[in-house]
């Protein structure tokens, strides 16, 4: 539900905060006063194209906020997908126009696209008016409205499931059912790709490493050597110099003498001691290494050899011996599915014909459910039709058959003709605002309880109508916001005189400039309100009248109807 509604530097409005509620909300206004601008704000916010020529003259960008609260599980979810945090169960979604072109949205405070905005938006609220390409009018969605109206979204899913279980095998048959030739120039690529890699025996994961580690150290085998030579002779001695061994001695003896006479040179005796015996170790671990370092000047080419047949597989068959070997596994696998592959894909296909089967079967309980389901529902809207004084109008659902696909065999278009002896057209190509609008209403009246969507906007639904269809209409929205937020924008006091929350759009010039501004008005300011609209600036005894009593019957019939 949208609680909260900032929009500053949008047209003639410099700044609006707007608290809305449950129930109807209604906006009223004097023509030019800025209704439109607020529901151009509110597409900006939810994602739509912003022009530049929004931000009021002489500023340098617009805001426009939108508080969400109570948002239902299938928009948190879609929240959390699409990596946003939601701000205790709400959505605070805004942006932000600036006067050189660019958009900045935002949604709880983390950046976001406006194509992520329309996303997020579409499961929060949705708008219809005169301007709506609206979403239940676009011919795509009309199958979604009978399946949503039938509530067979149930059974759809475990449509879906056989049909895709139907393309998995389908995608299988195709890749077994190969010609002859392209058989066996598979099975001679895939045999000689699992022949290279055998032969190369690769047995250890790690073989590459430890060949690069020993390619290293033979290649600087002379350093090396130099290297422990020189360690051995300072510890040892040579021709030209004592060791360490010989000075340690003499360390150790002259500690050992002054040991007798100083007792407290005892732990530093004994730690010489021990240091000793380490250098003895010290000094055969040097003397075997130098003894033992010897290599095959072979053994360094083996190794390039070997490196080099790896590096020639790493190229053909993956990055590495474990993908190789994978690679190998698969191509075993794929081999042994071709060379199996009549009997495979008889059997592929006798499972094809059974998911064939329940696919059909699904897709035709669907087809059935759905005729019965679009008769409700057309008879069901066509009741709120008559209602609102549109009692000519006649709604038809159109099927067409089509092979399978997600979902299901049919293609439905809703139809409508609008008079009486007129020729139905696609129910997308109504040309009639105020048409369209109170279409809108019943449908929405009809699907009520039947999707999520918390908040719906109703621009201008009284379009052309007259005030006795107007009292209808307000009727209607009344009951639409039971269970739910209605926002309408009005210029019938009929229809004002059902809302729950009556917010005023105000123009008013203050320093030669035009300023507009919102506020809710209390009860005695919607009967001056509603005064207004029936009578003009002229608000006359009787006017105040007639208006006090239009409130008191729309809250009558609230009262009973609700």
């Amino acid at each position: 539900m949208l609680t909260r509604l900032y929009i500053q530097n949008v047209a003639v409005i410099r700044k609006a905060e707007i608290q809305l509620n449950p129930g109807l909300n209604v906006f009223t206004g004097e023509t030019g006063a800025g209704k439109t601008i607020l529901i151009s704000a509110i597409d900006a916010v939810l994602g739509e194209r912003a022009a530049r020529d929004m931000i009021r003259t002489g500023e340098e960008k617009a805001t426009v906020s939108a508080y969400f609260e109570n948002i239902s599980p299938r928009a948190l979810e879609t929240l959390r997908e699409l990596g946003y945090d939601e701000d205790e169960g709400g959505v605070l979604i805004t942006r932000e126009l600036t006067a050189s072109g660019k958009s900045v949205c935002k949604i709880n405070g983390m950046p976001a696209t406006a194509s992520i905005l329309k996303q997020i938006s579409s499961l929060l609220i949705h708008i219809h008016g005169q301007r709506d390409g609206t979403q239940l009018l676009s011919p795509e969605r009309h199958i979604e409205m009978i399946d949503s109206y039938g509530r067979l979204e149930p059974l759809l899913a475990e449509y879906r499931v056989a049909y895709q279980r139907l393309r998995d095998l389908e995608a299988e048959i195709q890749r077994l059912a190969m010609d002859d030739q392209q058989k066996a120039q598979r099975i001679d690529l895939l045999t000689f790709q699992i022949r290279e890699i055998e032969a190369a025996e690769l047995d250890d994961p790690n073989e590459e490493d430890e060949l690069l580690a020993r390619k290293k150290l033979i290649s600087s085998s002379e350093k090396v050597l130099e290297a422990l030579s020189a360690a051995y002779s300072a510890l040892k001695g040579d021709e030209e110099r004592e060791g360490i061994d010989v000075l340690f001695d003499q360390l150790t003896s002259g500690v050992g003498v002054a040991e007798e006479y100083l007792p407290s040179l005892a732990p530093m005796a004994a730690r010489l001691e021990e240091m000793g015996y380490e250098l003895e170790e010290f000094a055969a671990e040097l003397r075997d290494t130098l003894d033992n370092f010897e290599f095959d000047p072979k053994e360094l080419s083996d190794i390039e050899y070997r490196l080099d047949q790896l590096y020639k597989l790493k190229r053909k068959y993956g990055p590495n011996i474990p993908a190789i070997l994978e690679f190998c596994q698969k191509a075993r696998e794929e081999l042994e599915q071709i060379t199996t592959g009549e009997e495979r894909l008889a059997r592929l296909n006798a499972q094809r014909e059974e998911a064939l089967k329940q696919a059909k079967k699904l897709a035709a309980e669907l087809t059935a459910r759905r005729q019965q389901a679009a008769e409700e529902f057309i008879q069901r809207v066509e009741e709120e039709l008559a209602f609102l004084d549109m009692g000519g109008v006649r709604l038809f659902a159109q099927r067409e058959e089509k092979p399978l696909s997600p979902d299901g065999a049919d293609s439905i278009t809703l139809y409508v003709s609008t008079n009486v002896g007129e020729e139905a057209k696609p129910l997308h190509k109504i040309a009639s605002g105020g048409e369209i609008a109170r279409m809108m209403l019943s449908m929405k009246n009809v699907l009520a309880d039947r999707d999520d969507i918390d908040t719906l906007i109703f621009d201008e639904v009284d379009t052309g109508v007259s005030g006795r269809a107007a009292q209808k209409i307000g009727r209607k929205l009344a009951q639409v916001s039971k269970g739910r937020q209605v926002i309408c924008v009005t210029h019938l006091a009929q229809v004002a005189a059902f809302a729950d929350n009556h917010l005023l759009i105000q123009k008013q010039v203050e320093d030669g400039r035009t300023y507009t501004r919102v506020r809710e008005l209390s009860q005695e300011e919607r009967v001056e309100d509603l005064s207004r609209i029936i009578s003009g600036d002229n608000i006359t005894s009787t006017a105040l009248e007639n208006a006090r009593e239009l409130l008191e019957h729309a809250q009558k019939v609230k009262a009973e109807e609700l």
